[in-house]
């Protein structure tokens, strides 16, 4: 993070940034600059998975182990897409510049969490039956948003590379990733229906706000330029 120079002129006080805030982004950034950054994301975004494991291992998933796991995965999958969306706000809010380097990895694991939920959905709920899947899918309307938004993160993280950002071009890449938007409304939509059968919203409410107040941070931010 750039630190303006101090004036020559002694009666102008110092505008540094660590002035600004009582100085406490600084060790911040060189924490999240540092190398162990990225392997301290993986050890806590891996220990719900590692707890998983051993509630299944341990038999504490109680009477109902494959639902506990399908929305389980499905919850964290949410988490983990709702705090990647929010490293902009927090960075540009908080002056953390080095938090952008952990937005990629933050999708990336929700996009894992994804696939662990269908994976357990798949297997755990339909048993591996694909044409009771498919009819499932178009059965159920929260099925089929649950897809569609799988599709979207899965286009996500195969695009997510820095290989793929230089041969579409920074533009229509970030075009394309500004869908996450997109995929956030429809994770959303589908933890709705699927909580509504079992009239449960009170985390609904919670993941809405938070959205609305993402969304609210990206227009405020658009306007004032």
């Amino acid at each position: 993070m750039a630190v303006p120079r101090r004036s020559t002129n002694s009666s102008t006080p110092s505008t540094s940034p660590s002035s600004s805030t009582s100085g406490w982004p600084a060790p911040l950034q060189r924490a999240l600059l540092s190398r162990a950054a990225k392997p301290v994301v993986w050890l806590l975004w891996l220990a719900p998975l590692a707890w998983l494991v051993w509630a299944v291992l341990s038999d504490n998933l109680g009477a109902n182990p494959a639902e506990a796991l399908i929305r389980g995965t499905g919850d964290w999958a949410l988490r983990a897409l709702w705090l990647a969306l929010a490293v902009t706000p927090l960075r540009q809010g908080l002056q953390l510049t080095a938090l952008a380097r952990l937005r990629r990895l933050l999708g990336l694991f929700a996009f894992f969490y994804a696939v662990l939920h269908l994976v357990c959905y798949a297997w755990l709920d339909q048993g591996w039956a694909w044409a009771d899947m498919a009819a499932d899918v178009l059965q159920r309307p929260f099925i089929l948003v649950g897809m569609l938004t799988f599709l979207l993160l899965l286009t996500l993280a195969a695009t997510s590379p820095h290989a793929v950002l230089r041969w579409l071009g920074g533009a229509r890449w970030k075009r394309l990733h500004r869908t996450v938007y997109a995929a956030a409304l429809l994770a959303l939509l589908h933890f709705y229906w699927m909580r509504s059968g079992k009239n449960d919203q009170a985390e609904v409410v919670v993941y809405a706000t938070l959205l609305v107040l993402l969304l609210g941070a990206r227009w405020w931010r658009r306007a004032g330029r």
